[in-house]
């Protein structure tokens, strides 16, 4: 039995409407039937209503496999980047794992945050962790998950200044700091 608009509180109408938007995105692979693609859809945004985040659209794109660079086609690239603009999207939620370079070939073209299945899992798992030895499973594999994507998480990736001199000598990347900072945290954990 649905709610329906007399039975929700003002309350809950007010915290329903400071959720995060999302529209998720799936590629349909040739052979894969459409019903398929539809109940993995419906799970992903059972998973997003898990994390506190409403679903508004579902993009589709058949494809022989999704895109190495985008996940989608150009075109559906610009499409669900343009809905997301007119319609104040916070949350893109990709069906599949992105890869590290598709996750940054994708940032560049939306206004708006990306979530891939795996990320949104590790979010909710995250979110609902009690005791510490869940909380620490959880750290641990996220970043196992950030290590590789940790290039696409910074815009600052010029040299530190090292050495003596006014030149600046051959320093550490700020990517390279990261990186060791996650090993570091990774072998704690």
């Amino acid at each position: 039995m649905g709610k329906t608009k007399e039975n929700v509180t003002p309350q809950a109408e007010e915290q329903q409407d400071l959720r995060e938007r999302a529209v998720v995105v799936a590629v349909i692979r040739d052979g894969q039937p459409v019903e398929q693609a539809e109940e993995f859809l419906g799970e992903l945004e059972f998973l997003a209503e898990t994390a506190d985040i409403v679903t508004v659209r579902r993009f589709t794109q058949r494809l022989p496999q999704p895109s190495s660079r985008i996940y989608v086609g150009p075109g559906k690239l610009e499409e669900i980047a343009r809905y997301c603009e007119e319609n104040e999207i916070d949350v893109v939620i990709f069906d599949d794992e992105l890869s590290p370079s598709q996750t940054r070939n994708i940032e560049k073209e939306m206004p708006c945050r990306i979530l891939d299945r795996t990320r949104l899992i590790l979010d909710i798992f995250m979110s609902r962790a009690r005791t510490a030895y869940a909380k620490t499973q959880v750290q641990l594999a996220q970043y196992e998950y950030m290590l590789p994507r940790l290039a696409g998480m910074w815009t600052h990736l010029e040299r530190q200044r090292g050495g003596t001199g006014t030149r600046g000598g051959a320093g550490e990347r700020e990517i390279e700091t990261d990186r060791r900072i996650v090993r570091n945290r990774i072998s704690k954990l």
